[in-house]
């Protein structure tokens, strides 16, 4: 049976975007984004809210022409052969392959995706992670830490929720970038 996690990269002080929506800042370097890829082959399953696919679809067609990132390459590659789920009551379809939509978050739809795989099922995107917090899916929090504060904008975690978390792993990289690895505690 595989974990349902929730993966997100995060400023120093919590936000995943900016007040303009920028989220440029959570961008990887090389060092990062190897060992994303490492984490990201566990998963079986990628459940998205609307924003999430729509910024995450890209790697349907990335790495473009010319680029030589063999760790962007290989991340395209992992992102190809996943499954994907996306919560949307706005989009008319989805574009890329192995790709479902569905209307709402259904916790059972879930927990069964999770039960019947070995890998893991990653909520993606802190909106529609709040509503997994809510129905009690999340049961690992993987949180990417960039050194940079941003004074406002998208929170990365939900807000008005107590989510007890007991620390797993950590690993800090080079450049300042810290990931914290929690289960959620019962």
């Amino acid at each position: 049976m595989g974990a349902i996690i929730f993966s997100i990269t995060m400023s120093i002080d919590g936000y995943t975007a900016d007040a303009s929506g920028d989220f440029d800042f959570t961008a990887p370097d090389l060092e990062v984004h190897e060992f994303v890829n490492e984490r990201q082959r566990a998963i079986g399953t990628y459940v998205f809210g609307r924003r999430m696919y729509e910024t995450m679809r890209a790697w349907e067609s990335l790495p473009e022409p010319g680029d030589d990132s063999e760790v962007m390459a290989d991340f395209a590659d992992i992102w190809r052969g996943t499954d994907k789920l996306v919560v949307s009551s706005t989009l008319d379809d989805v574009t890329t392959a192995r790709t479902r939509l569905v209307r709402s978050l259904d916790p059972d739809t879930v927990r069964e995706l999770a039960a019947a795989s070995p890998r893991a099922v990653c909520i993606g995107g802190p909106t529609l992670a709040a509503d997994a917090f809510r129905a009690g899916l999340i049961e690992e929090v993987q949180l990417y830490v960039v050194p940079i504060a941003v004074g406002g904008g998208t929170p990365a975690l939900p807000r008005g929720q107590t989510v007890p978390l007991e620390l797993q792993e950590e690993r800090r990289f080079t450049a300042g970038t810290v990931f914290l690895r929690y289960r959620v505690a019962s």
